[in-house]
């Protein structure tokens, strides 16, 4: 089979497409044919080697392939496997899984999987799972209805399905991103919108019931002035230093005050791929998608993600 490799942390030019062999599932396996992948924020901090895993003591790739998010079809399972069959569709995440999304097949443990929404194109389907599933963890069963949600990246991956969350349950909802992306943050349900340029939600004298944060930088003081007194803060991603603070000095300032302050701690498993779904087959929420690239071109897609101006998410056309 036809997969995108590399062996050595760097920039997208380290990886290249080869002939490999195709996997074999073992007895509690389900073997997928994919269609279509994306690409996700874990794919270039395992790519880059970022500060964070060189800190784990992994001083090389861990992975021959990446590629955490996909869809596509069964092609054949273990003998332990109950919950999928031959030809069914279905839609995963592997990065907690060992990546290999970026390949013509990936065996998966059934714990990774789910159906695939029915009312979804493979392609819509690979842009709904690690980013749809981030999104549902940090406002799902966080917010009731009427209380005030900033998302700051609210145009990014994880934004734009934490803003339709957060609407879908009722919540008064702020997008803070780029001035290029408020438009279409305004057009996938935000009742306010806010070009970090031109404004600094710290220091507007407004507070929110729960701020989601893909890009935070700024002291968690700062942020913690934001919340109403019993208001949840939580980081997905930003600078190290923002991330260090809000785990340590979180857990702190949690115990003080009615307030959370802390790191979304992703879980990936097919209970949230499941509720996921009945979100999207509900038609509460649609993935928002900036540009679809050919397989051959990820390494074109990484550059571009790499940008910073993604609306959405980008996503890899596999087979058709």
């Amino acid at each position: 089979m036809k997969a995108i490799v590399y062996t050595q942390y760097g920039s997208p030019d380290v990886l290249h497409l080869e002939e490999v062999e195709k996997p074999t599932p073992t007895d509690d396996q389900v073997l997928v044919k994919i269609y279509a992948t994306s690409i996700t924020a874990a794919d270039i901090d395992q790519l880059r080697g970022t500060f964070l895993i060189r800190l784990a003591g992994i001083r090389k790739p861990q992975y021959k392939i990446l590629g955490s998010d996909f869809a596509g079809r069964v092609e054949s399972v273990g003998k332990n496997v109950t919950g999928f069959q031959v030809g069914d569709e279905v839609y995963g995440d592997l990065t907690e899984g060992g990546f290999g999304a970026f390949a013509e097949y990936v065996c998966v443990s059934e714990s990774f999987l789910a159906l695939k929404p029915v009312n979804l194109t493979f392609e819509q389907a690979a842009a709904a799972t690690s980013v749809g599933c981030i999104a549902l963890q940090g406002v799902n069963n966080r917010v009731q209805a009427g209380q005030k949600v900033l998302i700051n990246g609210a145009g990014g991956g994880v934004g734009t399905f934490a803003v339709q969350v957060a609407k879908s349950l009722g919540a008064d909802v702020t997008g803070v991103d780029s001035a290029g992306k408020l438009a279409m943050v305004r057009s996938i349900g935000a009742d306010h919108v806010m070009d970090y340029d031109q404004a600094d939600f710290t220091q507007n004298g407004q507070k929110y019931d729960l701020i989601l944060d893909m890009v935070a930088r700024r002291s968690i003081f700062h942020y913690q002035r934001s919340l109403t007194p019993t208001g949840t803060y939580l980081v997905v991603g930003g600078t190290v230093s923002a991330i260090f603070q809000a785990f340590f000095v979180g857990t702190w300032l949690s115990r003080r005050s009615q307030q959370h302050l802390g790191v979304l701690m992703m879980q990936v498993n097919q209970k949230n791929l499941m509720v996921m779904k009945d979100f999207l087959e509900a038609g509460d929420i649609m993935p928002v998608i900036d540009k679809t690239y050919a397989f051959k071109d990820i390494p074109v897609a990484f550059r571009y993600f790499e940008e910073g101006h993604v609306r959405g998410k980008v996503v890899i056309t596999v087979a058709q």
